[in-house]
């Protein structure tokens, strides 16, 4: 295995107040290429209050860059923003993002160009097709600040793995839903004896491409404690909720991706191991080690398009550097591509972490980064390395 760096132009698409897209699982660009969604806030430091909105727009990267105003919400966050993206069915004209309404988190559809809303009764995660996977978000926020949203009171913030919350399915057109995994059901799956007295809540789910079935992390620990407070397992499941089944199990599992729809990638440790990217084939006990010698940290991992590439960054070194790299699977070569300053008071929650995108013909990556002493959103260029390797 190789280790490259060959360090390459980020250029900046916003300015002014400060941009953020949220999380690195899901394009921000539309299927044109022209609009770039975004998150536009006031401030960078500190956490979200109820009171404050978040701006949701589209940056026209043909139009010198302009920012185009859609709407306000008030469930978003720095970690993951209000789950903004563009609607899988109409991906040239609607998107879908998060929203508070009252003492409840929903989500709307929206036309970017008509501003013609449609309003859906829970806040979605993932997408697919007509299909979305919900979360409590009130929960998320309690449990592990920074992945939900404040301004509403979760309902079952007395029930350590309530049977009655957990995973929801809604029909993105209807907005049906039912519950198709609940955190009781997860709590009492191959149980250890850690979860006996823990409180219980999911994340970080991802739904494979042909939307046979769904990954997520079942969470557990005291959210009142100090330092790294929860243990983590990797589930998969198909969209109703059934052929439930444990992927990783060994105590620790973070970021995460489909390489294929029966084969994930995640940054997890196994024993006797470590922690390293493992692809697991998906419900099986297949075990695969990607980029044994050149990664020595969790990151935003994600795979290019064609499956040729691996995107991924890591988190502040001990010069409060990051990396964000690409990696070539046929051939085992990692290219550092950026490195950038993160500022130490943004830590935490609050941390700014580069969360890198790929554009949707895998020739471009965006970043949100704050190294400029702002959080603005970047686009680098990739398409001269990938050719590189044809």
């Amino acid at each position: 295995m190789t280790i490259i760096e060959n360090l390459l132009p980020a250029r900046r698409v916003t300015g002014g107040a400060h941009h953020f897209f949220g999380y690195y699982d899901k394009p921000p660009w539309d299927t044109t290429g022209r609009y770039l969604l975004a998150m536009q806030v006031d401030f960078m430091d500190r956490m979200p209050e109820p009171a404050d909105k978040a701006r949701i727009g589209m940056v026209d990267l043909e139009d010198g860059n302009c920012w185009i105003p859609l709407a306000e919400t008030g469930a978003w966050g720095w970690q993951q923003g209000a789950m903004l993206q563009w609607l899988p069915g109409e991906p040239t004209r609607k998107i879908i993002y998060n929203q508070r309404d009252g003492d409840r988190f929903i989500s709307v559809v929206q036309d970017v160009f008509s501003g013609e809303t449609r309003v859906l009764p829970r806040a979605i995660y993932a997408i697919n097709g007509s299909q979305a996977l919900c979360l409590n978000f009130a929960r998320s926020h309690r449990t592990r600040p920074g992945y939900g949203y404040v301004g509403v009171a979760d309902s079952w913030a007395d029930e350590a793995h309530p049977a009655k919350d957990g995973i929801f399915l809604m029909d993105i057109e209807s907005g049906e839903n039912r519950l198709i995994i609940s955190l009781d059901q997860l709590r009492h799956f191959q149980p250890k004896p850690s979860m006996a007295q823990a409180q219980h809540w999911c994340n970080h789910i991802h739904i494979a491409s042909d939307a046979s079935n769904f990954i997520c992390l079942h969470r557990w620990g005291d959210p009142a404690g100090a330092g790294r407070y929860f243990s983590d397992r990797l589930f998969s499941a198909r969209l109703d909720g059934s052929g439930l089944c444990l992927v990783a199990d060994d105590g620790y599992v973070s970021h995460l991706d489909h390489y294929s729809p029966d084969v994930v990638l995640a940054w997890a440790r196994k024993k006797g191991v470590g922690d390293r990217y493992f692809l697991f084939r998906r419900c099986n006990e297949e075990v695969k080690i990607l980029g044994d010698s050149v990664f020595t940290s969790d990151g935003h991992c994600s795979f290019s398009p064609d499956r040729r590439w691996l995107l991924t960054d890591t988190y502040p070194d001990a010069r409060d550097i990051r990396a964000l790299m690409l990696f070539h699977l046929e051939s085992e070569t990692r290219i550092d591509i950026g490195k950038y300053h993160a500022p130490p008071a943004l830590n935490g929650p609050l941390r700014c972490d580069l969360h890198p995108r790929w554009n949707r013909d895998g020739r471009q990556v965006c970043i949100d980064s704050a190294h400029e002493g702002e959080r603005q959103m970047y686009i680098i260029d990739v398409s001269e390395i990938l050719a590189a390797f044809d």
